[in-house]
């Protein structure tokens, strides 16, 4: 099913898929290869039956991190995605029958509040266990200052090119999903250690002057995602942040901090590059949880008479 595989990887790349949403497709679905093939020794689509896509569902809601954790119903229906993609791609070309691929359920979200979640003092203790003494250091701390500024997403980062960084106007054009562009502004602390970063550090970092990628890993080429999330679970870890920091933890950070801070919901967005205004509505029970706390604190009928 590999050959399928790259059959398919080449399909959606000709759609202009952005390479994160390749990488992350070609990941999980090599992963659900390997499980099929261990435990069922499935390799070809023919072999697939319903019995093992529903072992293969309770793998995904039994299995367990790194760090010890359960699969958040968010990253289970992540996957799901994908490899249902995939099937639904062998099943229109006539490799296995179509029922296949809507055997394959997602399960049900809760509504909850955003998770993992820092406040401005912890990001802050975070931000200072970064150590600038060394090019990796200060790389890191450039890229994690861009992050909560503008509270882009971790592939628009790792995706940023030097034509896009306009430190006169302190802003950067984005791709965001669906290969969409938009500009964000970056902040003063942010514009601070970016143009630091790429005047004097990058240069340490660089092995090959024709490469335009802004954050460089230690061979000169484009940081990968495992790569930054390792370097953020250490920093989180060594800061002792209580809640399960991830890169995307910092978008959720800065999307809490300027809707507590009042900001219009329609111009945070737009900085976001959402479609609609329905991904903020959680941050909106977030800062109504807020406000019925500043409430309860300070309203005379509630402090008692």
């Amino acid at each position: 099913m590999r050959r399928h595989l790259t059959d398919y990887i080449e399909r959606d790349r000709s759609l202009n898929m952005s390479p994160y949403t390749l990488r992350a497709i070609r990941y999980n679905v090599i992963n659900f290869l390997d499980w099929l093939a261990a435990r069922g020794g499935i390799t070809s689509p023919d072999q697939l039956r319903r019995a093992h896509l529903a072992a293969w569902l309770t793998h995904l809601q039994e299995h367990r991190t790194t760090r010890g954790l359960q699969l958040k119903p968010k990253s289970i229906n992540k996957r799901i995605e994908n490899i249902r993609g995939f099937l639904n791609y062998l099943a229109a070309e006539g490799l296995i029958p179509s029922a296949l691929a809507a055997s394959v359920e997602y399960v049900k979200e809760p509504k909850l509040l955003p998770g993992s979640v820092m406040t401005h003092d912890q990001v802050r203790k975070l931000l200072r266990t970064v150590s600038t003494d060394s090019s990796t250091g200060y790389r890191d701390r450039a890229m994690l200052e861009l992050l909560y500024s503008s509270g882009i997403r971790v592939g628009e980062l790792l995706g940023l090119d030097l034509a896009r960084i306009d430190i006169k106007n302190a802003t950067a054009l984005v791709y965001g999903k669906g290969r969409k562009e938009r500009v964000v502004p970056i902040g003063k602390t942010a514009l601070r250690y970016l143009e630091s970063y790429l005047t004097a550090v990058r240069p340490f970092l660089m092995r090959d002057r024709a490469e335009q990628t802004v954050f460089l890993d230690t061979h000169g080429k484009r940081l990968p995602y495992y790569v930054f999330r390792r370097l953020v679970h250490k920093y989180a870890d060594a800061a002792g942040i209580s809640v399960n920091v991830t890169p995307h933890t910092f978008r959720r950070s800065c999307t809490t901090e300027l809707l507590r801070s009042g900001a219009n919901m329609y111009h945070v967005k737009e900085l976001l590059g959402h479609e609609s205004l329905d991904t903020l509505k959680h941050y909106a029970r977030l800062t109504i949880t807020d406000l019925r706390a500043t409430h309860k604190k300070h309203h005379p009928r509630e402090r008692g008479e």
